[in-house]
């Protein structure tokens, strides 16, 4: 990510775990028992599970491991998810509640027991997780919440006093969650499932799938892939016949975090949904402090005035929390499902070799763990009580969750139209100011043009090779970003995040 502010850096969790030696691609055609697709935590925690009960495994990882989503998250593992258990019980009733809620504790448990077995030094810290909010008029929404998930099975309470260093009207409170390092948890599970006979490939993206016995995948490094099962944990699906596509709409929120005393952080960890979003949490950093991380602003990919967000962010990181020095500044994006419910089995009706884990909606530390529990059940056919609430090949949910669906796909619509309607006025080439981007009609063509600091521009074309929207430019985090699937690309046209799997053609100035 590029800065203004000088200091400020990128990704704490990138920046306090080194990769290590890279392990790069097979040099020759590959044939594995199960592949997994994606370097992240539901595909390193799928992998692993599936080694462990001795499948023969290999996770294939476009760029390095735990670089992309996992490495950009704020690191809350929780089953408190906003504000979800009461619309659960609202819109699936008390049962689906109750399974989610028994899904994601698992999944928090879990983690704690390897981390205990496998010795991993990963900075976790039992934590109470807090949902709150400040207007009056959310407190009644508040209690309902917190009686749906004490109904869930969640130890949840109500409470109007917490550690913040401002009021609240209210809060939902749910004890015995956790923090964690999420970098250094799951690096040191890659080691263990390479220990185990797992294999682990990096600089390799899959870019075509053909289902069958065995699944053939075919990559970008010139080698295919034979696999009995396939699973598709690419954060956002990178194939599309399933029209997983139609049933999630791309999220990216910024994060700043900054060093504080210890006396001054909060221990727990907070989230409102008032002002765009407020998640707030802290971690160890040495005697006498903590690092404070504050998460927010959430948008659409392409649509939004990054830098104006970040300096609110900061701004309001600032005002609440006297003494805080800001050291890192990211972003993360994740999907949200229409029915507000993760998409984690089989890949489509039809699917009995291809599995996907997506649509986590900013909860996917638990989410990721839990897919790598369930993936791994059905793949050595044992039963999960709770695997019918995530089957991507549910229906009744989506049809009752219309209004959400109609939403997305009509926001899709407007940018793959609108965007194209030649304006009465527009950019040129010369306009573009150093650091900065924008889409240009060039001979009839829409094109991306980027300014680096040096002054050289480059274009490449505007059209997402996903499918076909245009793409707008970042200038916080110097990316083209596709508003309708999320798609993000270097000012050169490389692939920064998917679904696109190829990058953005080059054109001529």
């Amino acid at each position: 990510m590029k800065d203004t502010e000088s200091g400020i850096r990128g990704s704490y969790w990138l920046e306090t775990a080194p990769p290590g030696e890279p392990a790069p691609p097979p040099s020759g055609d590959l044939s594995v028992e199960v592949a997994v697709i994606g370097g992240g935590i539901a595909g390193l925690s799928t992998a692993w599970e599936l080694v462990r009960q001795g499948s023969e495994v290999a996770v294939l990882e476009a760029g390095r491991l735990v670089t992309g989503v996992t490495g950009h998250t704020t690191a809350k593992l929780t089953a408190l998810h906003t504000l979800i258990y009461d619309h659960l019980r609202r819109t699936r009733g008390p049962e689906s509640a109750r399974l989610y809620a028994l899904s994601q504790s698992e999944a928090i448990r879990h983690a704690g027991e390897l981390v205990a077995e496998l010795g991993i030094e990963c900075e976790w810290e039992e934590a109470a997780a807090y949902t709150y909010a400040q207007n009056p008029e959310r407190v009644e929404e508040l209690r309902a919440e917190a009686r749906a998930a004490r109904e869930a099975g969640l130890p949840a309470e109500f409470v109007s006093d917490t550690e913040l260093p401002f009021g609240v009207a209210g809060a939902v409170r749910v004890s015995g969650q956790a923090q964690f390092h999420p970098r250094k948890y799951l690096l040191a599970l890659a080691d263990d499932l390479r220990r185990r006979g797992g294999t682990v490939y990096e600089g390799i993206r899959v870019v075509g799938l053909t289902e069958g016995e065995p699944c053939v995948l075919e990559t970008d490094a010139g080698v295919s892939v034979r696999a009995e099962k396939v699973v598709v944990a690419t954060h956002y699906p990178v194939f599309d016949r399933a029209l997983l596509f139609t049933r999630l709409s791309p999220r990216r929120e910024l994060v700043v975090a900054g060093t504080i005393d210890e006396a001054s952080a909060p221990r727990d960890m907070y989230i409102t949904p008032e002002q765009g979003t407020r998640s707030v949490r802290s971690a160890p950093q040495g005697e006498g402090k903590r690092l404070l991380i504050v998460t927010g602003e959430h948008f659409t990919p392409g649509t939004a005035d990054v830098e104006k967000r970040f300096a609110r962010l900061s701004g309001w990181a600032d005002g609440h929390f006297p003494g805080l020095t800001l050291t890192h500044r990211w972003a993360t994006q994740d999907n949200d499902s229409t029915d507000s419910v993760p998409l984690v089995g089989p890949l489509r009706p039809g699917s009995r070799h291809v599995y996907v884990a997506t649509g986590f909606g900013g909860w996917g530390l638990s989410g990721g763990i839990m897919a790598g529990r369930l993936i791994s059940a059905l793949v050595g056919g044992r039963e999960v009580e709770w695997a019918g609430l995530f089957d991507p090949r549910r229906v009744g949910p989506v049809v009752r969750e219309g209004a959400s669906f109609l939403k997305h796909q009509a926001q899709v619509a407007r940018h793959f139209v609108g965007d194209r309607l030649p304006p009465l006025t527009g950019p040129r080439p010369q306009d573009i100011a150093p650091g900065d981007g924008a889409v240009v009609r060039l001979g009839g063509h829409h094109c991306a043009v980027h300014r680096d600091e040096s002054g050289q521009l480059q274009a490449v074309s505007a059209a997402c090779t996903h499918l076909g929207c245009l793409v707008a430019f970042n200038r916080a985090e110097q990316a083209w970003e596709c508003p309708c699937h999320g798609s993000r690309f270097a000012p050169d046209g490389r692939i920064l995040q998917g679904p696109a799997v190829k990058p953005l053609e080059k054109r001529e100035l």
